[in-house]
């Protein structure tokens, strides 16, 4: 009855999907095709059963914690629901019509899915750090933003009630690209709407006996307390850390997939390409945090000297010293401000001359003025 494997495998997703929000159709279904050998279709319907219970759970906490757009979620439904049934009633018609035959070709989509959602999951990780600027707390919902959410939970239902992957990464990146959402308010958001289209998918694959409830137990035993762990330590594991890894997982996972397929996969590909994958995000992390690091502080040196500079500036190889505004600025402080005062000063002793204006007193004045200064010297004269 208990399967202990199955267990550890519903406690590790759990903690991933309530840490990020993605990971649980992402990573159950391969692993129950993979590890568990579960038939293609029943593990997508077992996995959207589970994923509603555990999503439910962690999308009340979130609720609780005042981290969803309850107007985003509930316009993305309005598409999300009728695209969930729709790719639910396709994965059956193909697979009565054409049997076991058709689950190669199952395989082989869930395999491009898991990669989809792995490069996306990683191109969040590594390349929207710097849309914080534009996160809003609660979006607007327009007629325009409306129709769009619409379309765009319409779309990936589809892919989910079909695959089962995508709940969690996909609606994620449209939360971030197109309603620019804070990064809590995105895994809130997303868990909350992925509970909705995941209840909706899961007793669609219920009806159509999809579903395998022993399983669908083993799971929940190890995903409830996982997903509790995770949404209680959401605030203080970085997120930044953890999506690379997952995409890593995901792209490994897909390899595997494929080889179940039939494909000609190594093993030594299987691990090696996440592992490389991980390297370079690595790097790439490493490198653009220097290059956020190094301008601030060539900025702060540049405000922080403009006497001192005269000194500095000329060392041959300083940066600052291709710039000619610096030694510019001090070779005013001959202070020539001094001979703007001495030409302006003349003027306010000329603006007496308008208090001299009044005509009938300016005349005597001057003329009794002028005589006393021309008369000066002729009187020393006479003398």
């Amino acid at each position: 009855m208990f399967d202990p494997l199955i267990i550890a495998f519903g406690l590790g997703v759990g903690i991933l999907v309530g840490l990020t929000g993605i990971g649980g159709g992402s990573l159950m279904t391969p692993l129950l095709v993979l590890f568990a050998g579960v038939q293609p279709v029943m593990a997508i319907g077992t996995d959207l059963a589970y994923g509603a219970v555990t999503k439910t759970l962690g999308g009340w906490r979130h609720l609780r914690g005042g981290m969803v757009d309850l107007g985003v979620s509930m316009w993305l439904a309005v598409g999300s629901i009728p695209g969930a049934l729709l790719g639910v009633w396709a994965i059956n018609v193909v697979h009565d019509r054409w049997g076991e035959a058709v689950d190669t070709w199952l395989l082989i989509g869930i395999a491009a899915a898991l990669v989809v959602v792995g490069l996306a999951t990683l191109y969040r990780a590594l390349f929207m750090r710097s849309v914080s600027s534009r996160e809003q707390h609660t979006v607007e919902l327009t007629g325009r933003r409306k129709g769009q959410a619409v379309f765009t939970g319409l779309s990936l239902g589809l892919i989910v009630g079909a695959t089962s992957v995508g709940s969690g990464a996909l609606i994620g990146l449209v939360l971030i690209f197109l309603f620019r959402l804070t990064p809590h308010r995105v895994v809130g958001t997303d868990v909350f709407h992925g509970a909705i289209l995941l209840w909706v998918a899961g007793l669609a694959h219920f009806v159509s006996g999809n579903v395998d409830l022993g399983l669908m137990a083993n799971i929940l035993i190890g995903s409830i307390p996982g997903v509790l762990i995770g949404t209680h330590f959401i605030v203080k594991v970085p997120a930044h850390v953890l999506r690379p890894m997952l995409a890593c997982v995901l792209l490994g996972s897909a390899l595997g997939v494929l080889k179940k397929a039939g494909a000609d996969v190594p093993a030594v590909a299987i691990v090696g390409v996440p592992a490389l994958t991980g390297v370079f995000a690595w790097w790439l992390y490493r490198r653009t945090a220097v290059d956020r690091i190094d301008p601030p502080t060539s900025i702060v040196v540049t405000l922080d000297a403009p006497e001192n500079a005269s000194a500095a500036v000329p060392a041959a190889g300083s940066p600052l010293s291709a710039v000619p505004d610096p030694p510019a600025a001090p070779s005013p402080t001959p202070v020539a401000v001094s001979t703007p005062v001495a030409v302006s000063a003349p003027e306010p002793a000329s603006a007496p001359e308008p208090a001299s204006a009044p005509e009938p007193t300016a005349g005597p004045h001057d003329e009794e003025d002028r005589p006393t200064a021309s008369t000066a010297p002729a009187r020393s004269a006479a003398g």
